[in-house]
């Protein structure tokens, strides 16, 4: 076994190999604290023919046994990957699939197994740096390696790697993807930060991610091995030279067709004359030829944009495509929203529900609820596609976890606002940052149903052009732009600041300068975005949809809560069945009552004050003579208390026994006249019946 190690944060990383798994091209174990995790690359020997994508697989997985746990359900054994897996594995993927060589075809997976999980919350960012490892000690194309950080801001200072129990605390908190010479990827969330904050954590991370790059570095010098030839990739110039002269004057008429679909209708009839025209019938150039024809059109469109500042759709690069949109769209919805940029629509509904609606998370880190939820779908018309509609795919669910970061920073506490929040974003049209125009119809619909948010959030994409030593970053990219473009970098925020971002290069890297560029284009285009959704609702409306659930909250003594919930619960049940409403109790003694009918939440309300009111001295009760004692009797003044009637307060005249007067079962007017240091509470009949007289 071959061991690197290094000091990161007052803990020891550690990158091993040679022990297990030793048939995978290349197998590292990555140690950090009680944290240990195993990843593994292996790649196809044979070139995986006629496809024109590299066919690569990032798998994350995590071990129940990782954390002492036996997994939940009826199936004691791990099953479909959850929502952290699947996100996860497009975290380790994006930041290592730009550095393998483009011509390389051969069939790729890796696969991060978590086998001990600490509190050290590093998971996520040790299996990127695990990957890089395996792939750079194996015989596998890579032009690595890359390391990978989280870094947080914690009482103001910045942090790498913060623990789990600092997680909430943290007013950034970001991943950090790279090599020794640049960033390559950027995801995370923040608490309204400035741009400024941003990049001395993208820098601040880099540092330490230049470290762990000389780490792997020292592992492959000692381990690594030889890697593989690939073929070279020849190009008939005389073919290359003909089809660029028969179709380069249409290509670049064509890719100034300002509509998307217009645009690729008459590219790809004029592909299909010129393989028609060119495809030789002793051999099949298919490929050949729109791979020329690909390149000409990609190389066309980046000349526009370098040479004459002038985009596919004619817009200059800071500018924004018209932004229309409509609220209350759904009639039945508690709040909605259509959100229309340019070609990208989205349709987006807000529905608020119970406690009893939370989604409960089973996860390593341990048992949580979650009470906002965020669901992005991308149906295959948005598209013009048609494809077999399944379950959520990876895409889908990383859109919908940025844009569920980017609203959560404004989303009210439960303190504020008791209600389970569901959005779900169904997009209807699609070119371009569809998760950006989730992040846009989810403020909307948010304001439309009432949630009294802290402020609007609005989101971005923008991308970069980078010929030589020229650059220009883009404002509000199209699918094309993003297709063939340098960069992806996606920003949310309110005017005051940033709530999340995630940046994809396709490059070696972008400077700082280009970076700063970049936020603050995105912040001019953030906030004229936001003033956008203000002309359409300028804030939450001051009520909620007729058809949303009502939420009363109250708040109880500690020691009143069994009183409410009853032996076995048969309180509860029974105001429940009586009112028809939705009844939660916290252990602090906060009761939340949920339900669309008014007059039925009030009800469950008097019953509630009424069980656990308490006795109040000088006070009249009509109360139930529950208990006759040859002394005196016990009379119930409210649901469950009950005080003493002595036998000389019963009446004014003198009695010889209780039962001349009272019997069990019958209800008279009592008067509170002495509730002692225990509790115990005395009675009076008399005193109240001389009032009573007294008043009329």
């Amino acid at each position: 076994m071959t061991k690197v190690e290094l000091e990161l944060r007052g803990k020891t990383l550690t990158i091993e190999t040679g022990e297990i798994a030793k048939q995978s091209d290349g197998a590292v174990v990555v140690r950090y604290g009680d944290t240990v995790l195993l990843a593994t690359a292996v790649a196809n020997k044979n070139v995986k023919e006629g496809i024109d994508f590299f066919p690569l697989t990032m798998d994350y997985q995590e071990k129940a046994f990782a954390a002492g746990k036996i997994p939940g359900g009826y199936f004691k054994r791990e099953g479909k990957p959850t929502e952290k897996e699947v996100l996860t594995s497009r975290l380790i993927d994006r930041p290592v699939r730009p550095l393998f060589p483009k011509e390389f075809r051969s069939e790729t997976q890796g696969i991060v197994s978590v086998l001990s999980f600490g509190d050290e919350n590093v998971s996520d960012v040790l299996g990127i740096t695990g990957m890089s490892a395996a792939l750079t000690i194996s015989d596998i194309p890579f032009s690595g390696p890359v390391g990978a950080v989280r870094v947080g801001l914690l009482n103001g200072e910045l942090v790498v790697n913060p623990d789990l129990s600092e997680s909430d605390k943290l007013e950034l908190n970001i991943v950090i993807a790279g090599t020794e010479h640049a960033v390559i990827m950027v995801e995370g969330g923040a608490s309204e930060i400035s741009e400024r904050v941003l990049l001395d954590a993208i820098e601040y991370g880099h540092a330490e991610i230049k470290k762990i790059v000389s780490l792997q570095h020292e592992l492959a010098s000692r381990v690594g091995k030889t890697k593989r030839l690939l073929s070279e990739k020849t190009v008939d110039a005389e073919l290359q030279a003909n089809v660029k002269a028969y179709v380069i004057d249409r290509i670049k008429e064509y890719i100034a067709i300002p509509g998307k679909l217009k645009r690729q209708e008459a590219l790809d009839l004029l592909l299909e004359e010129t393989l028609k025209n060119f495809n030789a019938e002793e051999k099949n150039l298919t490929k050949e030829i729109a791979d020329v024809f690909f390149d000409i059109e990609k190389d066309l469109v980046r000349r526009m944009i370098i040479e004459e500042g002038i985009r596919a759709d004619g817009r200059r690069p800071d500018e924004i495509r018209q932004i229309s949109s409509k609220v209350g769209f759904l009639p039945r919805a508690h709040g909605s929203a259509l959100f229309v940029r340019g070609e990208t629509q989205a349709l987006v509904a807000v529905t608020l529900g119970t406690a009893d609606d939370e989604q409960k998370i089973d996860a390593l880190e341990g048992e949580t609820y979650k009470a906002f939820m965020l669901h992005y779908n991308f149906p295959p018309f948005s598209v013009g596609e048609v494809k077999p509609l399944r379950s959520p795919g990876r895409r889908e669910i990383g859109h919908g976890a940025l844009a569920e970061r980017a609203v959560k920073a404004v989303i009210p506490s439960k303190e504020v606002f008791p209600y389970t929040i569901r959005i779900v974003s169904d997009i209807l049209e699609s070119n371009g940052s569809s998760s950006m125009a989730t992040v846009c119809g989810a403020t909307l619909a948010l304001m439309d149903g009432g949630v009294p948010i802290k402020a609007p959030v609005a989101g971005i994409a923008m991308g970069m052009i980078q010929e030589g030593d020229k650059t220009v970053v883009l404002t509000d990219i199209l699918g094309l732009e993003d297709h063939l473009g340098d960069m992806d970098f996606k920003v949310t925020g309110t005017a005051e600041g940033i709530t999340a971002f995630q940046m994809d290069l396709k490059t070696g890297g972008v400077s700082k300068d280009v970076m700063e560029k970049a936020l603050e284009q995105a912040r001019q285009g953030r906030l004229f975005i936001i003033g956008k959704l203000k002309e359409a609702l300028a804030a939450p409306r001051e009520s909620l949809a007729p058809h949303a659930p009502r939420i009363y909250t109250m708040q109880i003594k500690q020691e009143k809560i069994r009183d409410v919930i009853g032996t076995g619960g048969k309180v509860i049940r029974g105001i429940i069945e009586q009112t028809g409403v939705k009844i939660d109790i916290d252990d602090s003694g906060l009761i939340n009552i949920a339900s669309s009918d008014e007059a039925s939440a009030q009800k469950a309300i008097e019953i509630v004050k009424g069980i656990v009111a308490e006795a109040e001295l000088g006070r009249i009760y009509m109360g139930k003579v529950k208990r006759i004692m040859d002394f005196g009797a016990f009379v119930e003044i409210l649901p469950g208390t009950e005080g003493l009637l002595h036998i000389s307060q019963i009446s004014e005249k003198r009695i010889a026994k209780v039962t001349d007067e009272l019997r069990e079962g019958d209800e008279v007017p009592v008067k509170v006249i002495e509730i002692d240091k225990t509790g115990r509470i005395r009675l009076s009949r008399k005193e109240a019946l001389r009032e009573k007289t007294a008043d009329q």
